[in-house]
């Protein structure tokens, strides 16, 4: 037997524990009052983005994909000195390009004193395959306003919240912006590659402008299928962000349907604030260039037509902070691209007014 030492037995800082040793721990269901759940609903078993009779019509991607959670929050107030998740999940995103943390972790953001600040993630074993459970402590005990990000790339069947028993529990303070931006789009807008749920771009917003959101992106099967182009023309929301370039199968099929999106969701909504984005890359091939014409050509149609509520982003625009350094593989950004889209994308939401 070999007696060489495993990185964690060298740096115990890499141990990963799920060993719940709370005496006075209560566990109570996220879908009890006073817990608040955003961005997903739960439906047949499990949290889900869309409901399943849609995401099943609109095509077999987005059926496999429309439970996992991204997006997904549960918002409250206590003053327990920990809090702790028993979690039941399916369909577990496993990857070599992308962090569990990200793909299927929780991560916990606290807000104190007016400033919202990530205390921790409840991260899984590498080996989970259908639960686990998770603590984080605090160094004191006073009431704090708890988030807590869902899994990016994996279904989340039960979400269980542990507190000590003798702990307040309250609801927490709504959103400035209620109405969610919707997002749609790639395996980037679904959050492909974040190392934690908080750095989606989409997170990381919202947090900053303290708005309410839904991401539907749906890895490698946004095409603005006529289906999702229905679904989504039908939404209550603040503003919607459409970014699909990099699963549209081709620039003819681009052509065919950014159009035709922009124009289903405008005759709806006449004043929803719009944005659209190209594929967030700072250096451009000639497809993506072929492909932003294309995403330019709407916009400025648009704006000719007299639209005064649409607003372009170009990938050069997005990486911006990042640079060809913001990806894991040349597409899907790492924390440090996301945090580059997230600043420039953040900085145009910050002057327009939606709610």
């Amino acid at each position: 037997m070999s007696d060489q030492k495993t990185i964690y037995d060298i740096d115990p800082n890499f141990r990963i524990g799920s060993t719940l040793d709370k005496t006075d721990v209560v566990f109570r269901d996220i879908r009890q009052s006073p817990f608040s759940i955003h961005g997903v609903f739960f439906a047949d078993g499990k949290f889900r983005r869309m409901p399943e009779s849609v995401a099943r019509a609109v095509s077999e991607g987005v059926y496999c994909l429309h439970a996992n959670a991204a997006g997904g929050r549960v918002r409250f107030r206590t003053d327990s000195p920990y809090i702790a998740i028993a979690a039941e999940l399916a369909n577990i995103g496993k990857m070599p390009h992308f962090a569990l943390t990200g793909s299927a972790g929780f991560d916990l953001y606290v807000r104190e004193d007016g400033a919202e600040r990530y205390a921790g993630t409840f991260t899984p074993p590498f080996a989970v395959e259908r639960s686990f459970t998770s603590v984080i402590e605090f160094e004191t005990q006073r009431l704090r306003e708890i988030t807590i990000d869902f899994p990016l790339y994996t279904d989340v069947c039960t979400l269980l919240i542990g507190l000590a028993e003798d702990a307040a529990l309250q609801p927490p303070h709504r959103y400035r912006v209620e109405r969610p931006v919707i997002y749609y789009g790639s395996s980037i807008t679904q959050g492909g590659c974040a190392s934690r749920p908080g750095s989606s771009y989409q997170a990381v917003i919202s947090r900053r402008l303290d708005c309410d959101y839904r991401n539907l992106g749906f890895s490698g099967a946004a095409k603005a299928e006529p289906e999702m182009i229905d679904y989504l023309k039908k939404q209550d929301m603040s503003l919607f962000v459409c970014d699909y370039d990099h699963n549209a199968p081709s620039p003819e099929h681009l052509q065919q349907t950014h159009e035709t999106l922009f124009r289903a969701v405008r005759e709806t909504h006449p004043d929803l604030p719009v944005i659209l984005m190209s594929r967030p890359r700072f250096f451009l091939n000639a497809d993506a260039r072929r492909r932003l014409e294309i995403i330019r050509q709407t916009y400025e149609r648009a704006l000719v037509a007299g639209d005064r509520h649409v607003w372009l982003l170009t990938g050069p625009e997005l990486m911006q902070y990042a640079g060809n350094e913001g990806t894991v593989d040349g597409i899907h950004p790492t924390d440090y691209g996301f945090a580059s889209m997230a600043r420039t994308l953040g900085d145009l939401m910050q002057t327009i007014p939606f709610g």
